[in-house]
């Protein structure tokens, strides 16, 4: 088998020692071209051309979920054909990597490893859905291109959170779960419509849901991880189904400390819930709008703003070793 393994030399949780013994290790089962990454977008650019081979079968990412990310965006930048794009392994390098633990893989990557090559021997892999997320046309977003996404994305609140932390990582700072507490701390105090939210949710044949503050976006569950606790925003999303919506409509002191605990407490038989709270489950497609632009992540990368967004859920995207 011949594979291709896209290297993100700046992965968190990996050192330039471990990627080689990851690097020898996989060699040793396939006939394995490893590339590192240089700039924003090569492995994306490096995906692309593996979908384009006639006889790559597997892509392996080592990093974190924005690796990932690019990498799927790659593979699928001519639309899903799971049954003749190469197959995508994960190794996790990042700080959180809510896409690799989400498929039960461990969450070190020298056991992820193991893990891959022993799938790989015994065939082991399945087909997961995805997100797919584009500006709407006719509005200013329409020239925004579509975007693949996999386990989440959010219009609104997190994604200011999202876009604070990777200011400070740009300043030289590691992306560690304390930073992250800190920004959305420091997001809720700057938050201008902490009371009455702009965001209006539209579906078709359904009633809109109006005035969200914060609107995330799952495709799978849990939402993230704090350290090791998961995180179920909407604990019925699903790699097998369409997409999820949390949202809420409220984040003053009362709403934060008490949806805030709900989440911390969550679990994937319960999650939060209230008279603020929006649950929507196993969506094909709908629509975000937004009186103000609004910050966009998916998969935690921030995006930049938009006003309009329309998410797609689309089954049987991709395959992926496990």
């Amino acid at each position: 088998m011949r594979a291709l393994l896209v290297v993100n030399p700046a992965a968190t949780t990996t050192s330039a020692r471990t990627r080689d013994v990851l690097i020898h290790a996989l060699a040793s089962e396939m006939k394995l071209e490893a590339v590192t990454t240089e700039y924003r977008g090569h492995a994306r650019d490096l995906g692309r051309q593996a979908a384009r081979s006639d006889d790559i079968e597997l892509v392996v990412a080592l990093g974190g979920d924005g690796t990932v990310n690019e990498v799927v965006n790659g593979l699928l930048h001519a639309g899903p054909d799971p049954e003749h794009l190469p197959r995508l392994a994960v190794v996790p390098g990042g700080s959180t990597n809510v896409f690799a633990r989400a498929l039960g893989l461990p969450n070190h990557a020298v056991e992820a490893t193991g893990a891959l090559l022993d799938a790989l021997r015994e065939g082991s892999e399945r087909t997961v859905g995805l997100g797919l997320a584009s500006g709407t046309p006719g509005t200013e977003d329409e020239a925004v291109p579509a975007r693949w996404f996999t386990f989440n994305a959010g219009l609104g609140f997190d994604a200011g959170v999202v876009g604070r932390v990777e200011q400070h990582r740009e300043r030289g700072k590691k992306s560690t779960h304390a930073l992250y507490v800190r920004q959305v701390v420091r997001q809720l105090i700057g938050e201008p419509h902490r009371r009455s939210g702009t965001i209006t949710l539209e579906r078709e044949g359904e009633d809109p849901v109006t005035d969200l503050v914060l609107s995330i976006v799952s495709n799978t569950s849990p939402w993230t991880f704090l350290g090791n606790r998961p995180i179920y925003a909407s604990p019925k999303a699903s790699f097998d189904t369409g997409l999820d919506v949390f949202g809420l409509h409220r984040l003053s002191t009362a709403a934060v400390a008490r949806y805030g605990t709900q989440l911390l407490t969550s679990s994937p038989e319960r999650g939060p819930r209230g008279r603020h709270a929006v649950s929507l489950h196993d969506m094909t497609e709908f629509t975000l709008h937004s009186k103000v632009p609004l910050p966009l992540q998916m998969d935690g990368d921030h995006l930049g703003l938009r006003t309009s967004v329309t998410f797609t859920g689309v089954r049987r995207a991709l395959r992926v070793i496990v």
